[in-house]
């Protein structure tokens, strides 16, 4: 049984998760690192230390560091290439038509490529397009929001679609028969308004990149960047799981969608594995998935394509916040009148 201190505890270390990243610059810079202390802190509090998780928290990053090592690299060998195919896209290309396509193409087309994959193709677009600061930015984190809500279309897109399917018992079309009718136009709306918010600065504007080719020795510190991001973050979710069992667990759908919005900071799959259920009803089911694939897209740390995105073009957390957070918030809303209050 665990006491009020402990879930005081845990409470506390997800406020800390939430704010210092926007209040100390050193923690900000060594992300990775504090969010493993975090989690293996919330794992000790919690007492769910085994050798299961330990296990686990090594096993489950491999595969994603392993996508973003070997496409990394690939990406370098054939960088030249690449770049040249994206500039004559470019040019013969409107920008509003170009942007539009980015977002939507590589939201729809993550429910089978997997969102990591479509988040490194996301990089290396954004990088060889030289847009201005802002709109590099704003870019990156609309096409975030729209691979995390596409890849949830097939139990092949991310691991919270594959949580859901095995958890329900359903067929491999579940997902897209229940849910396109939301996430499509959606992703269209996000591309439509990147086409108008991101404006084309060219050349004029300062890149990430700004012209520096990274070395194979970036790849590579990349690549185990994001194998300790997810690391900790299974430590995270596994830890603070109590404090999702007692609050969150039987609220009701309308209050579920709205908490939900912790998925900005905690793993959705854990919190779909813990939530979903085969005895809920269609509707319940579509408040915490929407819930949880909207807000995903708040924070770096709600999402695999978010962490890989800003890891690589170098998105401070409240860079990514001042557009995430309001971009989110009110998708949020609008998504609040159809699914919450129409009968199913």
């Amino acid at each position: 049984m665990i006491g009020n201190l402990v879930y005081s505890v845990l409470c506390l270390i997800v406020l800390v998760v939430l704010v210092m990243p926007f209040t100390n610059k050193k923690i900000e810079r060594n992300l990775e690192i504090f969010l493993f202390v975090m989690g293996v802190l919330s794992v000790l509090v919690s007492n769910q230390m085994s050798m299961e998780l330990l296990l686990k928290a090594l096993e489950e990053p491999f595969m994603i560091a392993a996508a973003v090592l070997v496409f990394g690299l690939l990406f370098k060998k054939y960088n030249e290439k690449i770049s040249e195919a994206i500039h004559r896209i470019q040019q013969l290309m409107p920008h509003k038509v170009l942007v539009f396509l980015i977002v939507v193409v590589l939201g729809l087309i993550s429910s089978l490529i997997t969102a990591i994959i479509a988040a490194l193709f996301l990089v290396e677009i954004v990088g060889v397009l030289k847009l201005e600061r802002k709109n590099e930015i704003a870019l990156t984190i609309i096409t975030c929001f729209s691979i995390g809500l596409g890849s949830a279309l097939t139990p092949i897109g991310e691991p919270l679609a594959t949580i859901v399917v095995s958890k329900l018992g359903v067929d491999f079309w579940y997902l897209f028969r229940n849910f396109a009718i939301y996430i499509i136009p959606t992703v269209v709306a996000l591309g439509l308004f990147a086409a108008f918010f991101v404006a084309d600065k060219g050349a004029e504007g300062e890149s990430t990149r700004s012209g520096e080719s990274e070395s194979y020795n970036d790849v590579i510190f990349r690549a185990f960047n994001v194998y300790l991001f997810v690391m900790a973050l299974t430590f995270l979710g596994t830890g603070l799981k109590p404090v999702i069992d007692h609050f969150v667990l039987g609220l009701p759908s309308e209050i579920l969608y709205w908490i939900n919005m912790i998925s900005a900071v905690l793993d959705n799959a854990t919190l779909a594995a813990a939530e979903i259920s085969d005895k809920m009803s269609t509707r319940q089911i579509t408040a915490i998935l929407m819930g949880l694939l909207i807000s995903g897209g708040m924070l770096i740390l709600g999402n695999i394509p978010n962490i890989i995105s800003a890891n690589k073009l170098d998105i401070p957390s409240k860079e990514w916040a001042k557009v995430g957070i309001p971009l989110g918030l009110t998708i949020m809303m609008v998504f609040s009148v159809p699914l919450l209050y129409m009968a199913n």
